[in-house]
């Protein structure tokens, strides 16, 4: 963390407050020795919002000239590494941007033992190593042998962002898919209830709580346009659809036995709850932190739950129940 990068952030004017908040967390990610390159990853986190929407906010901050962004790769395997973001406080910022390239000028390239460039191939603007590791051989950190408690955990952290970013960049594609089952054009403005991360995160909800499959869900939303051609202002508006398919896939086949069992019962031979017993049930969603359909509790079963205690008027409507 550096005062000077932070300081530097906050005194910045004209910005959105989200596109400032992306610059915040930048300044904070900022080594005044070392540079800043945290992943993509690790800034969404930051700023709770998703990797596309940080892409957005990321390219603002260039287009202010706020930021420069420098893409390197491992000469060996080629996998790209984490990208160098300069800030525009620091002494090597690239002033004038270059019509070819977009990466500044090219300052001191031909002068010998002038500051290295991205332009050159010897390094970044900022006269620091684009591959801040230890395993440089001019670096000034600490020879990993000598440090045995901060190098053994990069890797694993690594990993575990890249792994993360596949993650996301998997959802992102079944996101888009949903949208072009529904109806709707991914490359022209989306409605309202369908941009940014509430949505995604509304969407993301239909697998972690009701248990459906990313290939069901987009089937479903296929199907629903059989009935409604007009493609949803939400994903609201298909949480009926998603909770009778998660009904549908948990209830059991019946088997031929079954069949000949519900043909011969009466209708009266199987046992009811009573009111009691429904509302201890629905008191027990409602007080816990699950997913609670808004329709699910009808008005008899929440009266009744309120005339017994079970459940405070606050938290019903806490829960949208109220």
């Amino acid at each position: 963390m550096s005062h000077a990068a932070t300081n530097w952030a906050i005194q910045q004017r004209g910005l959105k407050p989200a596109t400032k908040i992306v610059l915040w967390h930048l300044c904070d990610r900022h080594n005044p020795d070392f540079g800043c390159f945290p992943t993509q990853v690790r800034l969404a986190e930051d700023a709770e919002m998703s990797v596309s929407a940080l892409n957005e906010h990321l390219i603002k901050l260039e287009e202010r000239r706020l930021i420069h962004r420098v893409r390197t790769h491992d000469p060996r395997t080629h996998k790209r590494q984490a990208t160098r973001y300069i800030l525009g406080f620091e002494p090597g910022f690239p002033q004038d941007p270059s019509p070819e390239t977009g990466d500044g000028d090219k300052g001191p390239e031909d002068e010998p033992g002038g500051d290295p460039t991205p332009d050159s191939g010897h390094g970044s603007i900022s006269g620091f190593s684009a591959k801040p590791s230890p395993d440089f051989a001019q670096s000034h950190l600490r020879n990993p042998e000598t440090n045995p408690v901060r190098e053994p955990l990069r890797e694993p952290v690594k990993e575990e962002e890249e792994d993360a970013q596949a993650r996301e960049d998997r959802f992102e594609e079944f996101f888009r898919n949903l949208l072009d089952a529904l109806g709707l054009d991914t490359d022209a403005a989306l409605p309202a209830w369908w941009q940014g991360w509430p949505a995604r995160e509304h969407v993301r909800r239909w697998i972690t709580d009701l248990g459906l499959t990313e290939d069901r869900i987009v089937a479903l939303a296929r199907d629903s346009r059989e009935t409604h051609p007009e493609p949803p202002d939400g994903p609201r508006a298909l949480d009926r659809l998603m909770e009778r398919a998660a009904r549908t896939a948990k209830a059991p086949p019946p088997s031929e036995g079954d069949h000949r069992r519900k043909r011969k019962s009466k209708p009266g031979d199987a046992p009811r709850a009573s009111l009691e017993e429904i509302a201890s049930f629905y008191a027990g969603m409602v007080n816990g932190d699950g997913y609670l359909p808004s329709i699910a509790i009808s008005n008899t079963v929440r009266n009744a739950m309120l005339e017994r205690g079970l459940v405070t008027a606050q938290r019903l409507r806490e829960r949208g129940v109220l």
